[in-house]
Parts: structure tokens; sequence; C-alpha cells
């Protein structure tokens, strides 16, 4: 039997612009809405612009925090893309700049991945809905920065 290990390729890295969340409590969990106001996308297979009026949903129980973000995308072309961004993060027992798993991260002692979906009508932007991402993320002030990695 032949071994296979996928690879990953790097696309592009959104930079998402944030507000203040808007915090719900409830019993045991924490639940917030963060809205998304902008931000620009570039990398070596999408450029554009992270479109103001989508949010990120998380809830937050026993330091684990499940993140759920729905926005728009609007490519160098045109093209509208949207996006839906599930994730984690919770606190990483590997060692600083790593992850349990032994990949890079961008903050030291902290999990941060996403799993995204995209969906265009655009015939040249097709291939995102047609691939495997996972992103690598992190909070630098008022914008999240998510590394996307197409899954080869």
């Amino acid at each position: 039997m032949t071994s296979f290990s996928p690879a990953l390729t790097f696309a592009f890295e959104i930079r998402a612009r944030v507000t203040e969340p808007l915090g719900i409590a409830r019993r045991g969990e924490v639940t917030e809405f963060t809205p998304i106001v902008g931000g620009t996308v570039e990398g070596p297979r999408l450029r554009g612009t992270v479109l103001a009026g989508g949010g990120d949903w998380s809830g937050t129980n026993d330091e684990v925090c499940r993140l759920y973000a729905r926005y728009l995308i609007q490519a160098e072309d045109g093209a509208v893309i949207d996006i839906v961004n599930r994730g984690f993060y919770r606190p990483s027992p590997g060692s600083p700049g790593q992850d349990d798993g032994g990949l890079a991260v961008a903050s030291p002692g902290l999990y941060f991945r996403t799993s995204p979906v995209f969906r265009t009508d655009a015939p040249a932007h097709r291939w995102l809905a047609e691939t495997v991402f996972v992103g690598l993320a992190h909070d630098e002030d008022d914008v999240i920065a998510i590394r996307m990695y197409a899954v080869e």
C-alpha cells in the first residue's frame, strides 16, 4: 500500500477588520457576535477586499472557543465570493511557536485553526469552491488574520 500525505500550499491571507464584540452570556458558555467591517485579501492565488456586513459568532466553554464566521470577499476582478469559516481556538500545550502537530503558529501557545468553505458563480474563482483549505489564524488588535492553505 502506498502512503499518501497531503501537502499544504499557501494561497492567500485574509485580514478581516472587526469591531468590538457584542456579548451574550449563557449558563456555562459565553456567546459573542463580532461584526466584520472590511479588510483585505492578498496572496499568490487571490487578491481583493473583505466587504463590510459579515460577522463572527463564537461560543466559549472551558477555554475552547468555537467559531462560525460568514462574510463576503470581492476579488480584484469584481467577483463576489461567499465564505463560511468554522474553527477553534484554544490554549496549546506545544512549545512556543509550535502547535501540537509541529506546525508554526502566529501566536505562540494558542491553537487557532479554521476550515473555510467558499461559494461563487464566477468561473475564474470556481477553484475556491472545489478546494479544501486550512486556515492558520491570529489576532492583531482590530484585525483577524487568516493565512489560507490549499490541501494538495
